[in-house]
């Protein structure tokens, strides 16, 4: 019932989200349109609030998820560790459970606290850790709780079960520690690769296409036979043309490096999630350095 309830709550809090969005999108497209008088601007603007907003609440959303995950998997070894003392002082197992919830096992403690509910309500143990772990949606505690169901079901020693586990869990995290530092040379890499590489390779074409455009553009025309090699004629794509993809290219190769990242040195795609906006800002702001560098550098030669 009181799942269902929140449930409830989180559908109107999102259903209050988008009409505030489109109600901002409505507002910033009437304002635009009476100071600019440019329609397509205004439309731009609010396809781009209708759009961005959400994506970044998303992507805002999984990165806090994905932190509460983290947080709940380093602390799930001293719970079950504790769950593993309390059985040993001759608790049964729904005791047990009930008090090894703590504060400092935050956000983990919440969802103990369900459990326990559920199992003071009558639903059985077995059940009611399945249904946790469905809460927690993390793959490291569902699998440690479905190595401590199999051990209720087969009538074991629950309490050394937990312990060993637990023990299990903080090699397991040592390693994946372990791991991460020895991976540190490749996310330097991938860092320095999109962070100053590319900015620097895609500033270097724009600057070359507005250097080109202006030579050809002092260059008489005259008549070349048809069998010559090569021809000089005028360069089509112009310079913001170059300036918007590059852009768009920086943008999109941010997000997937930022996402290699997290893959790299967590394990998890979406922790790297966060590292997406400053690659972004930082990428743009190396390009339209190396740009600027360029263009006032070669303004001495090309006029």
């Amino acid at each position: 019932m009181e799942h269902s309830f929140h449930k409830h709550q989180i559908k109107e809090k999102a259903f209050r989200t988008q009409v505030i969005l489109i109600l901002v999108a409505i507002f910033a497209f009437t304002i635009t349109y009476l100071a600019t008088k440019a329609i397509i601007t205004a439309l731009v603007l609010f396809i781009a609030i209708i759009v961005l907003i959400p994506v970044y609440l998303f992507i805002r959303k999984k990165i806090i998820e994905s932190s509460e995950i983290k947080k709940m998997e380093e602390v799930f070894p001293d719970f079950i560790e504790l769950m593993s003392s309390n059985l040993r002082a001759g608790m049964t197992i729904e005791k047990a459970l009930l008090l090894s919830s703590r504060k400092e096992f935050a956000p983990l403690d919440r969802h103990i606290s369900l459990l326990g509910k559920d199992i003071v309500t009558g639903k059985e143990v077995t059940a009611a850790m399945q249904d946790m772990a469905s809460r927690v949606n993390s793959a490291k505690i569902k699998k440690t709780i479905d190595v401590i169901i199999s051990g209720i079901k087969a009538g074991g020693n629950i309490a050394i079960l937990l312990e060993e586990t637990a023990v299990n869990m903080r090699e397991r995290s040592f390693v994946e520690k372990r791991a991460a530092s020895n991976v540190l040379m490749y996310i330097i890499f991938i860092f320095f690769a999109v962070a100053i590489g590319a900015p620097i390779l895609f500033g270097l074409s724009a600057s070359l296409v507005k250097i080109m455009t202006s030579i050809l553009a002092t260059i008489p025309a005259t008549d070349l036979p048809s069998n010559a090699p090569f021809t000089l004629t005028k360069i089509t794509i112009s310079v913001s043309f170059i300036t918007n993809l590059s852009l768009f290219f920086l943008i999109a190769t941010s997000f997937l490096a930022s996402m290699i990242i997290g893959l790299v040195s967590k394990g998890d795609e979406k922790s790297g999630l966060k590292y997406a906006i400053p690659l972004a800002l930082i990428s743009s702001a190396v390009f339209f350095a190396i740009k600027s560098f360029m263009s006032s550098y070669f303004s001495t030669f090309f006029g």
